[in-house]
């Protein structure tokens, strides 16, 4: 299985590359964690940012590989505690499916985007910078690997 990170935004600073890129290789290649970065639109003080945040989701929907289980990250979804993440890797581990998890721009993700989510995972209540969600949600998953492998990684 691969899971795939769509996430608007490029050009991170160093500490976010390096941050997401230390659990990204931690993951197993059963398990693998690719990033796709996705071109933020052109925002100005008079921009339409309804239009922007369509063409994103038009990009993140051509990024999302064939046939893929797809979550959003988005406020309004879930809230995972991480033993309910690790259940979560394992449903999607055992469907054989890639997993595409999306995260949208400052303004969050299109409509068109949300409607092909098969789930949506809260990270909390609280609006995080994007590049730092990429970090969490890297740690994350690598975390719920732990748990899954009885890593000691993750202490209870």
């Amino acid at each position: 299985m691969q899971i795939n990170l769509i996430s608007v935004g490029n050009r991170m600073p160093g500490w976010v590359r390096q941050g997401y890129d230390e659990y990204a290789k931690r993951l197993p290649r059963e398990c693998e964690l690719v990033l796709k970065e996705i071109a933020p639109g052109k925002r100005t003080k008079n921009s339409d940012v309804a239009r922007i945040i369509k063409e994103e989701g038009e990009r993140m929907i051509a990024a999302i590989p064939q046939g893929a289980h797809i979550v959003t990250l988005d406020i309004p979804g879930k809230s995972w505690t991480t033993p309910e993440l690790a259940q979560a890797m394992r449903r999607w581990l055992e469907s054989g499916q890639h997993v595409s998890l999306l995260i949208g721009g400052p303004e969050g993700l299109a409509d068109s985007v949300k409607q092909l989510a098969r789930e949506s995972w809260s990270l909390s209540p609280l609006t995080f910078p994007h590049p730092l969600v990429r970090i969490v949600v890297a740690e994350q998953l690598y975390r719920a690997w732990s748990i899954l492998h009885n890593h000691p990684y993750h202490r209870q």
